[in-house]
């Protein structure tokens, strides 16, 4: 069971990124996804999160109206673009597949992938 995100890197602010989280070993099927990140010296950070048919999204405040979820389950990846990117973006992004939901709405991860860092730097 693993989770890959990829599509990092280094961009100006106003530009934009895509970002892939892929499966292997399992079907992301039944799993919704959330984005999460961490910055440099602050804690992770929820992002947003997509359902398992993808007909519900969910976002933060911070990204609302920037960043949007989409999943393709045929290709098992899922994607977080990224518009309008800003230097308080930049973090290490990972992305995470969970069943469950905390009181607040927030995706519990069952399991993470790997990172891929963004850095918005002029």
């Amino acid at each position: 069971v693993q989770l890959q995100a990829s599509g990092g890197g280094s961009v100006q602010p106003g530009e934009s990124l895509r970002l892939s989280c892929a499966a292997s070993g399992f079907t992301l099927d039944y799993f919704a996804i959330g984005w999460f990140r961490q910055a440099p010296g602050k804690d992770r950070e929820f992002v947003g999160q997509i359902s398992w048919s993808g007909g519900s999204t969910y976002y933060t405040n911070s990204v609302k109206g920037r960043f949007t979820i989409s999943r393709d389950n045929a290709e098992n990846t899922v994607y977080l673009q990224m518009n309008n990117l800003k230097p308080e973006d930049t973090a290490v992004y990972y992305c995470a597949a969970g069943t469950r939901y905390r009181i607040t709405g927030e995706l519990v991860p069952n399991y993470w992938g790997q990172g891929t860092q963004v850095t918005v730097s002029s």
